[in-house]
């Protein structure tokens, strides 16, 4: 893959976290990043040819990002990998700035969240929320707001020459997302690929879910993650995301032709290579 004339879309700006996942999977600081305000937007240039798309779906912390699974599904993306990184949180401000100076903490609300412990200990600091984390960190610069803080990464105290006064504020040390590389393009199957993710609808007759997830067992099929969301326009009817581990490729195609025959529909997300987990 040629990284020079492709276009990787990101929600959020230069050192968020997205960022960050970017350059971790394609093993490169030196990528042609658009930086955009939603992930409406990141589907959008995803949807062009050229353009791959980074986006979280999922995290050991807040759970799963409903939205995007619905995404990937309705624009018909393919899933061309995954990366694991663990999120560390810093409280960043102007050099030489102490946190008794401090009147305000802003970033994301689920970083927010995620640093909750942290805040509760300093109750005069008000908290606001903002659509992303390094966007909080140049918000700051951009401003010269002395009495405020961010919580960001690393790479943003880096970017936006603030200084981090405290470091790994999140509650849980242990607070990991998974982000997905994807594209419009469908991409042939790879020998070494292991992993899949796919979408399927079931009726509601008795042991219909049990059936599948049995089936899938017997043909060494490994379910690492299963999700439902519900299906617009239906009522009580769902998706179920099913992500797969899998030794064998045949076994694994030949499973999903099988498959289409017992469920009410039956959609390939897409088959990679499992991503490493990060420990601490």
């Amino acid at each position: 893959m040629n990284l020079n004339k492709i276009k990787i879309a990101i929600q959020g700006v230069a050192g968020s976290f997205h960022e960050q996942a970017a350059c971790n999977y394609f093993n490169s600081n030196d990528l042609n990043i658009i930086y955009c305000d939603t992930f409406d937007q990141v589907f959008n240039l995803v949807s062009k040819k050229n353009h791959l798309g980074v986006i979280a779906i999922e995290n050991t912390v807040a759970g799963s990002i409903l939205p995007n699974y619905r995404s990937l599904q309705e624009n018909n993306f393919n899933i061309l990998g995954e990366t694991y990184m663990r999120i560390e949180q810093h409280l960043m401000t102007f050099p030489g700035n102490k946190i008794e100076k401090i009147k305000e903490i802003s970033s994301h609300p689920m970083a927010l969240r995620q640093c909750q412990k942290f805040l509760n200990n300093h109750p005069k600091i008000k908290s606001v929320e903002k659509e992303d984390t390094a966007k909080s960190a140049a918000i700051i610069e951009e401003n010269k707001l002395t009495n405020a803080a961010a919580i960001a990464s690393e790479m943003a105290a880096e970017i936006y020459n603030l200084e981090i006064i405290e470091r790994g504020i999140e509650t849980n040390k242990k607070n990991f997302t998974r982000f997905l590389i994807i594209s419009s393009d469908k991409k042939v199957i790879k020998a070494d690929f292991n992993k899949a993710s796919i979408c399927f609808t079931i009726d509601h007759s008795i042991g219909s879910l049990a059936k599948v997830l049995t089936f899938l067992s017997e043909r060494n099929l490994n379910l690492t993650k299963i999700q439902s969301n519900p299906r617009l326009g239906k009522e009580w009817e769902y998706f179920f995301y099913v992500d797969l581990l899998f030794k064998d490729m045949n076994t694994y195609l030949n499973s999903m032709t099988k498959l289409k025959t017992m469920v009410g529909e039956l959609i390939l997300l897409g088959t990679y290579k499992d991503g490493i987990k990060n420990k601490l």
